[in-house]
């Protein structure tokens, strides 16, 4: 197969032998090097985005997407959520109300806190449905024999205090009852419904579910605190929920999972920048390497450049045969580091296998996430960070005075 005049030269150096096998092991080092480079940032930029979108896609399924109040709360929330379904984008939308209180359980005690749901309505707006383990939405409902009214708990909660379906718990609120001797707190026997995971130990170790009459019991409420929505985009949330302000009036006021959820997310991306930039220092030292090797290969070879341009080769010529080499081990080191970079991550988010703390990251293992744009922007940074490190010893080849190289050949 014939090969242009430039790549030739440049392949016979890559891959020189005997006297000449100390550059071959330099230019081996420099590829090695912006493998390892390559390999790292592609990991790196994929467990910082696979924690984003696990942490995002836990926080939306256990939250709506948008929440809306009204000052002194929300009367008839089944005509308020036929006026907010009317919003463009808008496909779900259910009622709540949110207290807190303390479950019991023999000598076991741990603070809870309560959200009133509509058992038909609640499936709309979070994926409390698909959570459940045992159990389920629908036994929230008054039980036909008059026995204690359900309650919905999650799974580190339940295992916290020990029970399974059908137990009883006693709920503690700080909405009291007025006694001849003052004011008693409202305690009340509630019978476990069932058990869920959300997949966010904050909800799954501190939330229980209750349907609305019971919540309006427990808190002394006549009405809702909110509605929650479910948009067909979440990255459109803090555009719809301030059309609902302009267009349904100044009285309804809404909080986006974007706006609750910021300091997160921020502090994520700060992250993910800061380790990409520390990490792809080690492709900036492959780069220098690849300069070691051109400026070392250029006084190796000084001899055969100044004959080359004896016989007539320009310096443009000698130009590119230096910039093919460097541009070589670039190439070469760039895609042996993405392709294994890549494998590793998806090995590595198939089958699980660096577990963290659940109760500290909010996830039970790293995930990885590998997006084509970060990847495309990893491959061809390093490919040009390559192809610079090569102009400077390929310039100092070009300008080599072949009389002078030849004086005491």
């Amino acid at each position: 197969m014939d090969f242009p005049f430039e790549l030739h030269v440049a392949l016979r150096y890559l891959l020189a032998k005997r006297k000449q096998a100390f550059i071959s092991v330099i230019s081996f080092i420099s590829t090695l090097g912006v493998t390892v480079g390559v390999m790292a940032v592609i990991i790196a930029l994929a467990v910082m985005t696979g924690l984003q979108q696990e942490l995002r896609d836990r926080i939306l399924g256990s939250n709506a997407h948008v929440y809306v109040f009204k000052p002194g709360g929300i009367a008839d929330y089944h005509a308020e959520a036929k006026k907010l379904l009317a919003v463009p984008h808008v496909v779900g939308a259910a009622p709540a109300i949110q207290g807190q209180g303390l479950l019991s359980v023999a000598q076991q005690t741990v603070p809870v806190q309560i959200k009133g749901i509509d058992p038909a309505l609640e499936p709309q707006v979070t994926d409390i449905t698909r959570a459940m383990q045992r159990g389920s939405v629908s036994q929230l409902a008054p039980p036909p024999d008059g026995g204690p009214d359900g309650i919905l708990l999650g799974t580190d909660l339940a295992a916290k205090l020990g029970v399974q379906i059908g137990d009883a718990v006693s709920l503690l609120t700080a909405e009291g009852t007025l006694t001849p001797f003052g004011m008693s707190p409202r305690k009340r026997t509630l019978r476990v419904a069932g058990i869920f995971s959300l997949g966010l130990f904050e909800f799954d170790s501190t939330y229980g579910f209750v349907s609305l009459d019971v919540a309006k019991r427990l808190f002394g409420k006549d009405q809702v605190d909110l509605i929650q929505l479910r948009v067909d985009d979440i990255f459109r949330a803090p555009d719809i929920a301030r059309s609902i302000t302009a267009t349904l009036g100044r009285e309804y006021l809404t909080e986006d999972w974007a706006a609750m959820n910021k300091p997160l997310f921020s502090a994520l991306w700060l992250e993910k920048i800061a380790i990409s930039l520390a990490i792809g220092l080690i492709v900036m030292v492959a780069a220098l390497n690849i300069v070691t090797s051109l400026i070392l290969l250029v006084m190796e070879k000084q001899r055969d450049i100044a004959i080359l341009k004896t016989m007539g080769t320009s310096a443009r010529s000698v130009t590119a045969i230096f910039m093919l080499q460097g541009l070589v081990i670039g190439l070469v080191g760039t895609s042996t580091g993405a392709a294994a970079g890549y494998v590793l991550c998806r090995v590595l988010d198939r089958y699980k296998l660096i577990r963290v703390p659940v109760d500290v990251y909010q996830v039970s293992h790293l995930p990885f996430t590998v997006l084509p744009f970060d990847f495309a922007l990893v491959v061809i940074t390093a490919v040009a960070v390559c192809f610079v490190a090569t102009i400077y010893p390929s310039r100092q080849a070009a300008r080599l005075d072949p009389a002078q190289a030849l004086r005491y050949e």
